[in-house]
């Protein structure tokens, strides 16, 4: 499992080809995939800035994967969380969820993880 908050994008395909590499015993690999909208609660947006606290924030987001862990049939996670300038449609998070024949609970993780871990960056 493993955690990184930085400002630079992420290739989604590299991402999850190096999280599939090696482990035969995946039955699913399900991801999120967030993106800055051009629009919050009616009002336009041209341009977002996300700051955060090294070391507060990758604890905190390893503490929600450790939770999501606990209660469904994981076997790896990642999360990756952009901070700094982002313009509509940039990448902001990527959480792709490893399980193993259990199809459903990688889901459900993938879904529960990314509106908790974006809490943690202002």
């Amino acid at each position: 499992m493993r955690v990184r908050v930085q400002e630079a994008d992420f290739d989604v395909g590299a991402e999850l080809a190096a999280l599939r590499q090696g482990k035969p015993q995946i039955g699913a690999l399900a991801s999120f995939v967030g993106l800055v909208r051009d629009v919050n609660d009616g009002t336009g947006v041209s341009e977002m800035t996300l700051e955060h606290y090294p070391g507060m924030t990758e604890k905190a987001l390893t503490a929600i994967v450790d939770q999501a862990r606990e209660r469904w049939t994981i076997i790896d996670a990642l999360v990756i969380h952009r901070v700094g300038r982002l313009l509509p449609t940039d990448q902001i998070v990527l959480v792709p969820i490893r399980s193993s024949w259990w199809r459903l609970p990688g889901r459900i993780a993938a879904t529960f993880l990314p509106p908790v871990s974006s809490s943690w960056i202002t």
